[in-house]
């Protein structure tokens, strides 16, 4: 995790939170580093002096790169002790540098990349802390106890839309230990090449979602009939929990196309007669105390600000490092967030495999992205340069750090589920970088529970997991007070550290396991699944 220098304050240190934000203030990261980001919220006017004589040439706005040197054309621009790019034309000591005049630099070849070069030491046990959830029959813990209405096509998403909120109305509050109930709605199904080297990602993702921990266990479906993915195929024989399983090995589906169905109100009927049974045997769920080892979390971030690796990321970072000391799985993914530090990760490596296994990864989306005639640089927003970052490369330095500085044990392929058997601590899942493909993704992967990051701002909120919300800025998390759960823009106020803010989330996120809802689960703000279909549309 990178370090970092605030060395553009001026005070005698006794100050309050709201003087320290009254002075100029910029953050450099390593001491190497030739340009810092200015923390003062609104940003600081042309002619601002900091406490070691810079005075700005520009007016820069909060979280844009200052130039603390003079920058010769084509000259290094370093952040994070990398070179996220190369200065277009000369700026002297005092500038706003940003993606107008920075040239970025070509990607990181995957060739004679270090493999298990810097691979960190265990990290000391952290024991005694635990939680209160939900065991279920293979293993698994859900931190949720939720009723699942697969579905497997696009079709019937009104149909289940309608009878969920039916069901919510008229079934739920006889079953109290239930949590919600839960379409599984998507886009896929039908006017796809479902034969396509590439359709398995999507099939498999749906698959695996659909027996999240957070089910228990039970899978229920609701299909149209003449759709491409048949029930059968989306989930075969042997690939559900018996328990939930009729006696063929197949799932409960309800077919809105069976004769049996006159009229719409019919197939409602059918629907809710099938959910009762599967509401019946989770009610049966108790909560019980189990050890943290039990937490499955996926990290992302989205809206991302130059402060999302200085405030926010580090602490997730820090929090990950508790997480798996105390026996936890940590999924942190992006592939075009992570691509310009795949030399960082490599070197972490666990093993040769887990090494090679990240590198194939990067090759395979380096060649999706080749195909739609993009590059890694279509991932920065306008939001994201904003928020101050310039390009992908200064992004990914930001990101990567949300893993944390532990060993990297583990590669999970794009809908693909975790092996508990041999797959436990720090993971790499690779997904895309847009924020509700990659939580479809991590939620395909196992996790129960969702730390996202964001400094721009977000409301974004999952159905099937708690989303715990970190902001990076103390002013987004004063203005979004009922939406943000942790304010890490403290940590660049000097108002606290990263450790501080890294178990407040550590300690937060046993709360929420243990029931405790998030600001997203209040307002019951749920993004829509989204699956990735690398595959043709017909």
């Amino acid at each position: 995790m990178a370090s970092m220098t605030d060395a553009g304050r001026t005070g005698t240190g006794g100050e309050s939170g709201a003087e320290m934000r009254n002075v100029p203030r910029y953050i450099r990261m390593q001491p190497d580093d030739n340009v810092a980001i200015v923390v003062n919220d609104g940003g600081l006017p042309t002619g601002s002096r900091f406490a070691d004589g810079l005075t700005l040439v520009d007016a820069v706005p909060q979280g844009h790169k200052v130039a603390l040197t003079d920058l010769a054309e084509g000259a290094p621009v370093l952040r994070y002790g990398v070179v996220i790019g190369y200065a277009a034309r000369a700026l002297p000591a005092g500038s706003w540098v940003n993606e107008r005049n920075l040239n970025m630099p070509e990607a990181p070849s995957l060739d004679r990349l270090p493999i298990g070069t810097r691979v960190p030491a265990t990290l000391p046990p952290l024991e005694g802390f635990t939680f209160q959830g939900y065991r279920n029959a293979d293993g698994s813990v859900g931190t949720r106890n939720i009723l699942a209405i697969t579905t497997t096509v696009q079709c019937v998403a009104g149909v289940v839309e309608f009878a969920v909120k039916r069901i919510k109305e008229t079934l739920l509050p006889q079953y109290p230990n239930v949590d919600d109930v839960v379409g599984l709605e998507h886009t896929y199904g039908c006017g796809v090449a479902i034969d396509a080297p590439d359709a398995d990602v999507p099939i498999r993702t749906l698959r695996n979602i659909s027996t999240n921990p957070n089910f228990g266990g039970e899978v229920m479906v609701v299909s149209l009939g003449c759709e491409k993915l048949q029930p059968e195929r989306l989930l075969p024989a042997g690939s559900i929990p018996i328990g939930s399983a009729n006696a063929d090995g197949k799932p409960d589906t309800v077919c809105l196309q069976d004769d049996a169905h006159v009229g719409f109100l019919s197939m409602i009927d059918s629907i809710l007669a099938t959910a009762r049974t599967h509401l019946e045997r989770l009610n049966a769920r108790q909560r019980e105390t189990v050890p943290a080892s039990a937490l499955v979390v996926g990290v992302q971030c989205g809206g991302s600000d130059a402060f999302s690796g200085v405030t926010a990321n580090p602490a997730v970072g820090f929090a990950t490092d508790l997480l798996v000391r105390a026996g936890a799985t940590v999924m942190f993914s992006e592939v075009t967030e992570v691509r310009d530090g795949i030399d960082q990760l490599t070197s972490r490596a666990a093993t040769p495999e887990v090494a090679d296994a990240m590198i194939r990864e990067m090759a395979w989306y380096d060649a999706y992205l080749e195909r739609g005639r993009v590059d890694r640089s279509a991932n920065t927003t306008p939001g994201n340069k904003r928020g101050g970052l310039s390009n992908i490369v200064e992004k990914a330095m930001g990101s990567i750090v949300k893993s944390g500085t532990g060993p990297i044990h583990g590669v999970i392929a794009p809908g693909a589920k975790l092996d508990r058997t041999r797959q436990r601590g720090l993971i790499y899942a690779a997904t895309p970088a847009s924020d509700f493909i990659c939580g479809t993704l991590q939620l395909a992967a196992g996790i129960n529970m969702h730390v996202f990051t964001t400094g721009r701002g977000t409301p974004y909120g999952l159905a099937e997991v708690p989303v715990v919300k970190v902001a990076t800025r103390s002013d987004l998390a004063r203005r979004w007070h009922d939406l943000m759960d942790v304010d890490a823009g403290r940590i660049a106020t000097g108002e606290a550290t990263i450790e501080d803010v890294g178990w407040q989330l550590f300690h937060l996120m046993l709360a929420v396991a243990s029931g405790e809802k998030t600001w997203a689960e209040r307002w019951g703000l749920r993004n829509a699944l989204v699956l990735f279909n690398p595959a043709p549309v017909t």
